[in-house]
């Protein structure tokens, strides 16, 4: 098999290719916005939890604030409980940092007041995408505001270890503690809002990405479709206009059908009443000679019923038959055309010349089997036997990617207003010697081959068919 048979036989129609892009195109989009989804749902959830982290810090502050001036023991258990928030969000980064167990993460996200169903998403986050640009500054922040907890915290207990030693703070060690909470809060405030800050800008590079994403995939899933319904729409009018020339074929077909029954039937017919006439005749006939020649005549009929019989059969086979390629020997052809008509009495008058330069190729033999025999026999049947030499030149040679085959007599020649219709179905310039289908069938089988038939003809003179078909050198 040929590397181009087989790219051919391997290459995939242009509609599946457009149901492959379509498919993948909405297979991607499906994933991007799933996972885009996750990621912003993610996103959301840590800005939620900045929110927690940012109310317990506060709430934290105020209670240390009123522990520092009230002492009341209550306002020190409020505030560990709420800086409680924060601390549980700090665990849980450096758990996600150290790769700690999934379960103790979730436990410190939960003491961090995260809700449940959002926790799983911040671990996938973390894990997946701490190191894009947005989310690597938002943990740094966050990175920041625990180590001002963690001061926040140290602060606290210098508060609580004081009140419990001394009972009493003086006025100036509750303005020095005052201003060092203030400090720290004030830095936590700033740095609670850059972590939202660069949160928020991440949520809105991603929508804007997504937005662009989807954008792209719809236009190759819009251009795909409109491509996969112009081929459509182009291969219905392909369909319309091969169903429109094979009615016009079947037309013809039909019309050709109908001349070729009657034609036939009637060529079929009238050599059977010629046989009755003569058989009525020799019935009463008792002259020897004359009933030779009336045995002559009903031979004379029954060659040329035979004949036609050959040529419906040509005709059949070459309507019905495939083009096959096979090896062909031209030299074997000729050869076999010529011994299948050697039964004819007048051919042994007739000097057969040979010149053939090229033999094989690849072609349909069928074929080219029926135009050997139709123009040698149609050559043998036109014989001018009146001249002293009468002859048939067959001659074969390359012309180009072409083999030339030329079929050459000195006959009696075609008229030229009949060399324009002699191609036609049963029209015959002498009835009484061909069918009218033989270079009918001969045109036919040339077409099947993409070839072509010319002739030179003169009338008295001679003439030359001249057939030209593709050459192969392979299958």
């Amino acid at each position: 098999m040929s590397k181009n048979l087989l790219a051919k036989r391997l290459k995939l129609p242009k509609v599946f290719i457009l149901f492959i892009v379509i498919f993948l195109s909405c297979t991607s989009l499906i994933f991007i916005n799933y996972f885009t989804i996750k990621i912003l749902s993610a996103n959301r959830a840590y800005v939620n939890g900045e929110s927690h982290y940012s109310k317990g810090q506060k709430d934290a502050v105020r209670y240390l604030i009123t522990y520092l001036y009230t002492e009341d023991a209550s306002q020190w258990t409020l505030f560990k409980e709420e800086i409680r928030v924060p601390q549980g969000d700090g665990l849980a980064r450096i758990g996600l940092l150290n790769n700690v167990d999934t379960e103790i993460i979730r436990k410190e996200f939960l003491e961090g007041r995260n809700h449940q169903d959002d926790i799983d998403d911040m671990i996938w986050l973390f894990r997946n995408f701490n190191h894009i640009s947005f989310f690597k500054k938002a943990i740094n922040e966050w990175e920041k505001g625990d180590s001002l907890i963690g001061q926040l915290s140290t602060v606290a207990t210098k508060i609580d270890v004081a009140i419990k030693k001394t009972n009493r703070l003086d006025t100036d060690s509750k303005r020095v503690f005052l201003s060092q909470i203030t400090v720290i809060s004030d830095k936590l405030t700033i740095n609670e809002r850059e972590f939202s800050s660069t949160l928020g800008q991440g949520n809105r590079d991603i929508k804007m990405l997504l937005i662009y994403t989807n954008i792209f995939f719809i236009m190759i899933i819009i251009c795909s479709v409109s491509i996969y319904y112009a081929v459509m729409v182009k291969r219905l009018l392909k369909s319309k206009q091969e169903i429109e020339t094979k009615n016009d074929d079947l037309l013809i077909v039909n019309k050709e059908l109908d001349r070729f029954v009657y034609s036939a039937s009637h060529d079929l017919r009238s050599p059977i009443n010629s046989l009755k006439g003569l058989v009525d005749i020799l019935k009463t006939e008792e002259n020897p000679e004359e009933i030779q020649n009336y045995l002559n005549l009903m031979e004379s009929v029954l060659n040329n019923q035979d004949q036609f019989i050959k040529d419906i059969i040509d005709y059949s086979r070459n309507k019905r038959t495939k083009d096959t390629f096979e090896k062909v020997s031209l030299i074997q052809m000729v050869d076999d055309a010529i011994d299948q008509l050697q039964y004819i009495q007048e051919v042994k008058r007739i000097t057969i010349k040979k010149e053939l330069l090229v033999n094989e190729t690849y072609s349909d033999k069928l074929r080219i089997r029926i135009i050997i025999n139709n123009l040698l026999s149609n050559a043998i049947k036109y014989t001018d036997f009146e001249k002293e030499h009468p002859f048939i030149h067959i001659k074969t040679y390359r012309s180009s990617d072409l083999i030339v085959i030329e079929f050459e007599d000195n006959g009696i020649g075609i008229s030229e207003k009949n060399q324009s219709r002699i191609y036609d179905m049963f029209f015959v310039t002498n009835k009484n010697k061909g069918t009218g289908l033989g270079l009918y069938i001969v045109k036919e089988s040339l077409d099947n081959l993409k070839g072509s038939i010319t002739v030179e003809s003169q009338i008295n003179i001679g003439s030359k068919f001249i057939v030209k078909i593709p050459y192969h050198s392979q299958e």
